[in-house]
């Protein structure tokens, strides 16, 4: 029994899913891969190669991150988008270290009063108090930042660290405004300071390999 007419007709079949066309064998070719590129595939248990689709292999194999993203949007999110959510942490940041500073101040102010429902009012009432300052304070801080770092973005036309920078710097400046200008002036340095260290944590990673490629 001829098996050949079987065979051509099966490689034929597999020409017109794998888009090699139906012009018999010579229509359609096999690409060969070298074993280096089979091995790189992340496939386990099946054969890297279907023979109903002529695919590379290397396709496969992304080596960055890719994203869907609208026509003209940015693969991160600017500082109006981030301005929720620091605006927000900051809040309850703030109302957290204020719980925990009202119930140290509650349990010292009342440390000579036995436990009874007086007792546990007051100290109620210093964490509600001190919690609601320290969350108006970060928060408020926080809107300042934000908005002052949009409204530099969108001057400059750039997002970097001196816009992260001089926003820190205004913030503070303006927050100590009503201290007079020896206050306004530490408030802008300590927010320069601050704002500063978080630029250079952020880009520790890239200035210590410029230091190494210098070095070499």
């Amino acid at each position: 029994m001829d098996n050949s007419g079987t065979g051509g007709g099966l490689r034929a079949g597999f020409g017109l899913f794998s888009g090699g066309g139906g012009g018999g064998g010579a229509g359609s070719s096999v690409p060969d891969y070298s074993q280096p590129d089979l091995s790189r595939v992340p496939l386990t248990g099946m054969s890297p190669l279907s023979p109903y689709l002529n695919l590379d292999p290397r396709y496969l194999i992304q080596d960055t991150e890719e994203f869907i993203l609208p026509t003209g949007a940015n693969k991160t999110r600017g500082r109006f988008e981030l301005a929720f959510f620091t605006i927000g942490g900051c809040c309850m940041t703030g109302a957290a270290i204020g719980a925990v500073n009202g119930l140290r101040l509650g349990l010292k102010e009342t440390r000579d009063m036995a436990w009874s429902k007086p007792r546990n009012v007051q100290i109620l009432n210093m964490v509600t108090r001190q919690g609601a300052l320290w969350a108006n304070t970060l928060g408020s801080l926080a809107l300042l930042y934000s908005t002052f770092g949009v409204v530099i973005e969108k001057v400059r036309g750039a997002e970097d660290d001196l816009n992260t920078v001089a926003a820190g710097s205004l913030t503070g400046l303006l927050y100590k405004s009503t201290a007079g200008l020896r206050g306004a002036a530490r408030g802008g340095f300590a927010g320069f300071v601050l704002t500063g260290l978080y630029a250079l944590y952020n880009n520790w990673d890239h200035l210590k390999g410029v230091s190494v490629r210098h070095s070499l």
